[in-house]
């Protein structure tokens, strides 16, 4: 992605929802404040070994970076969990669109009635192309209460919306982000088969240039779904996220990687794929040979 390409979508977001971003030219940009000492990965699992094998190469993955990291990762067939930070909060920037069309389909679900046309456009504008505008309208049409009404049921405990009514502030942690890709993959009884099915076929068709972060050495054969967002303010630098499925041929598993104190964009974006790139290594095979 261009430096060029980067400042328009900064200067997009700040125009349309994200008030109190600082833009700069690069060169020019306060450097981010040092990020703590990294607290150490955890990971469990059913599969002997792996664990084990998971905590060391993302621990791995992430020397080197210094990006201040929270990450969550859930692999459904071998019952295997990883977090760093997974409670801690940051700017949600664009990776917060999932929980918007999350709630705009929970809130017609409540209705009995489907999308409108125009929601319907909206919502891919807003998933596949990162639309701004998009969010914006829809962010307003739904109103804090409804979109609150959907973080409450959806056990999103941790997730604060900004009180000057920005959707790119919304304050996240990885461990709502992977409950909310948990409901989006798995039968529940928030999100019904066809919404979370919208979500996925949206998260599915992102567009190429913005599909960089955890699809990072994915499988081949795995069916990649995935949302990204990326915000420069003047604290923390740049904040670059990244929340990702990845389903058939015998892969069910999520990943969730968000990331501060970024000098650049592709300082973040550094991370999370180095990170993902360890994670889809260990449990990404469809068939693991126990250890």
């Amino acid at each position: 992605m261009t430096d060029q390409r980067i400042s328009r979508y900064a200067r997009l977001a700040c125009r349309t929802a994200l008030i109190g971003c600082v833009l700069a030219p690069a060169a020019l940009a306060a450097s981010p404040a040092t990020a703590a000492p990294s607290p150490a990965v955890s990971c469990a699992s059913d599969r002997p070994g792996l664990a084990a094998k998971l905590t060391r190469d993302i621990t791995a993955a992430l020397k080197g970076h210094k990006s201040t990291t929270a990450l969550a990762v859930r692999d459904h067939r071998t019952r295997t969990s990883c977090a760093l930070r997974p409670t801690q909060h940051v700017d949600s920037a664009s990776v917060v669109k999932v929980t918007v069309l999350s709630a705009l389909l929970w809130d017609a679900q409540r209705t009995d009635r489907p999308l409108t046309a125009h929601e319907g456009e909206l919502a891919t504008a807003m998933i596949t192309k990162s639309d701004n505008d998009a969010t914006t309208e829809l962010w307003d049409w739904l109103g804090p209460a409804k979109v609150k009404g959907f973080i409450k049921a959806a056990g999103m405990t941790r997730t604060v919306l900004d009180p000057g009514g920005a959707w790119g502030l919304t304050q996240i942690t990885a461990h709502d982000e992977q409950r909310l890709l948990t409901l989006v993959t798995a039968r529940n009884k928030v999100l019904d088969d066809s919404s979370r099915s919208i979500v996925l076929e949206r998260m599915r068709e992102v567009v190429p240039e913005q599909r960089w972060g955890v699809p990072a050495g994915a499988p081949g054969d795995a069916t990649v779904q995935l949302k990204n967002g990326w915000l420069e303010r003047s604290t923390h630098g740049w904040r670059v996220h990244s929340v990702g499925a990845f389903s058939g041929k015998g892969h069910d598993y999520v990943i969730t990687v968000l990331t501060q104190d970024n000098k650049t964009m592709e300082d973040g974006i550094d991370t999370i794929q180095a990170v993902s790139e360890a994670v889809h290594k260990d449990i990404g095979p469809a068939r693991l040979t126990h250890g």
